[in-house]
């Protein structure tokens, strides 16, 4: 199955507030190895899109760090396809810290990433293009 189309399978999927926890969110953890997940407040965004790769039988990261994904796939420079890996910064370019998802489409500002954890729930959302450290494209596993 291709990635978007997965990954549009899980849009609106989304965490549930208080002490409860998604099944669905912890499931991303748990089919990727991560089974010591007990609470959808770990950040969830590469756990998603390590699913996503996964289930659709491509290389993936299997870590949990949004900046894993710079070392996977193929750098990709010029255009870029829907559901190439985008990675972007947070907090500060510097930082350990970043966000992962599937590319969309793009603007003259922004970067429309299809991702888990944007507002607590998968979705379609802009980013700032200039928070962007990288863009990946996934073979598929042998």
């Amino acid at each position: 199955m291709h990635m978007i189309k997965l990954a549009l399978s899980k849009y609106g999927v989304k965490e549930v507030p208080g002490e409860k926890n998604n099944p669905e969110i912890l499931k991303f953890f748990y089919d990727i190895g991560h089974t010591w997940v007990q609470s959808e407040d770990t950040a969830w965004c590469s756990a998603f899109v390590n699913w996503v790769a996964k289930k659709s039988g491509n290389e993936y990261s299997g870590k949990l760090n949004a900046r894993s994904w710079l070392d996977v796939g193929e750098p990709i420079e010029g255009f870029h396809d829907i559901g190439d890996v985008v990675i972007l910064w947070r907090e500060d370019p510097l930082s350990w810290k970043g966000h992962v998802g599937l590319f969309i489409r793009e603007t003259k500002s922004s970067i429309y990433v299809l991702g888990g954890n944007q507002d607590n729930r998968v979705c379609i959302k802009p980013y700032p293009r200039a928070r962007l450290l990288g863009y990946r494209r996934l073979q598929k596993k042998l």
